[in-house]
C-alpha cells in the first residue's frame, strides 16, 4: 500500500522537507508519482527513512549513512564492512568529546577568573582576544 508524503513523514519521523532533501541528495530513490504529480511511498521507503533518521540520531554524516545504506542494500557484503564505518564514526565521536572537554575546561577556567568588574578587565573577553 502506497502512502502520501505526509503519511510517510508521520510514519518515519522525518519532516516532509527532509524527505524531499534526501531524495535530492540520493539517499532516497525518486518517489513514485500519482497521475496528479503527488509523491507516494511504499512501506520499504518508510523503513529506509527510519534507517536514515536513526543514523542521524547516532550522529552519522549523510555520507556515512550513504555508505551504510549501500552496505545494507547489498547482501553479498560483509558485516565487517559495516564495522569499519561504525568504528571510524566512534573514533570521530571520541575526538569530538575530547575537544568538548578541553573547551569545558578552558571556559570553566576563564569564568572562574572573572571578577565581574569592568569590561576592559574582563578575563572572558581577554581569553577570546588571545590564544593559548
Amino acid at each position: 500500500m502506497r502512502m502520501k508524503i505526509s503519511d510517510a513523514a508521520a510514519a518515519s519521523g522525518c519532516h516532509l522537507e527532509t524527505i524531499r532533501y534526501y531524495e535530492r541528495v540520493g539517499l532516497m530513490p525518486p518517489s513514485m508519482r500519482t497521475g496528479s504529480g503527488y509523491r507516494t511511498y511504499a512501506p520499504a521507503d518508510v523503513e529506509r527513512l527510519r534507517f536514515i533518521a536513526r543514523g542521524r540520531e547516532l550522529g552519522f554524516s549523510l555520507e556515512e549513512i550513504r555508505s551504510l545504506l549501500r552496505l545494507n542494500d547489498d547482501p553479498k557484503l560483509s558485516c565487517c564492512d559495516v564495522d569499519v564505518v561504525a568504528r571510524a564514526h566512534l573514533a570521530d565521536i571520541h575526538q569530538r568529546i575530547e575537544a568538548l572537554n578541553r573547551m569545558v575546561g578552558e571556559l570553566e577556567r576563564v569564568i572562574g577568573q572573572c571578577a565581574g568588574g569592568e569590561r576592559g578587565a574582563c578575563t572572558i573577553l581577554g581569553a577570546l582576544r588571545h590564544t593559548g
